[in-house]
Order: C-alpha cells, then structure tokens, then sequence
C-alpha cells in the first residue's frame, strides 16, 4: 500500500509540469504567461524538495558521508535558486533539468536507494527532464523565449 500511494504522489507531482507545459503551447496572452512562471517556481519547489531528501538521508548516515550529503543537499537548492534568478525561463529551465539529472546522479552513486524506489526515481526524473526540452521547445517555438 505504501509503495502504491508513493508512485501515486510521485506520478502525481508531474501533472503540474505537463500542464504548464500544455499551457505554454496552446495558451495566449496572460494564462500562458502564468503557465511561463508557474513551471519554473513548480520546477524550482520539486526541485527543493528532492534536495531536503537527501537532506533527510544524511541523518542515517555516518562521518564524511553525512557532511558530504548535507552539502550536496544545500548546494543544489542555491544552485535551483540561482537558476531562477536568470530571470530567464530557457535558461532557467535549463539549469533546473540539469539540477534534477545531477540530484538522480548523487542518489546513484551514492547508493542511497536501490530496487523499486531507484527505479520510479529514474522514471520520474527522465519524464520530468522531457518536460523541461517540451518546455523549453514550447517557449522558442512560440517565440517568448
């Protein structure tokens, strides 16, 4: 039961990404200028979330790996925070899919997770990062970029 309610929430957190994306391809005007802003803030906030994870994990662990989690941990959330801070959305959501396939990367070679959990984070994390290119695609495509 808890493994399903976990995928539940973790495919359910995606929704919001494609639905901004939707927005960014077939909106006009002010809804699609929300859909512009509301992906990177969402991008940023799943982003965070993930970081405070592996923040979470550092406190199963012992001497240097504890220390190097918790930096790895801040680190990625003012490196999200600096990518909204562009001020540019192409670049911004280029930097966040770059956040979370380098988030994914640390998991992995840390061996913090293995089994069912390693591979719904690969999943989400290889469909959230599509949705950034779709983003992205939508902002030059429509000319905002």
């Amino acid at each position: 039961m808890v493994v399903l309610t976990i995928r539940g929430l973790g495919f359910g957190g995606v929704v919001p990404f494609l639905l901004f994306v939707l927005g960014i391809w077939f909106l006009r005007d002010y809804p699609r200028a929300l859909s512009q802003q509301g992906f990177v803030i969402y991008s940023l906030a799943i982003l965070c979330f993930l970081a405070g994870s592996l923040w979470g994990t550092a406190m199963q662990r012992r001497g240097a790996d504890k220390l190097l989690r918790l930096v790895v941990s801040n680190g990625i959330v003012i490196f999200a925070a600096l990518s909204v801070l562009t001020a540019q959305a192409v670049i911004a959501a280029g930097l966040l899919a770059l956040g979370y396939l380098a988030t994914l990367w640390y998991e992995r070679s840390s061996g913090s997770r293995s089994g069912w959990y390693a591979s719904l984070r690969l999943q989400l994390t290889l469909l959230v990062v599509a949705l950034h290119i779709a983003y992205i695609a939508g902002l030059i495509a429509r000319g905002t970029a």
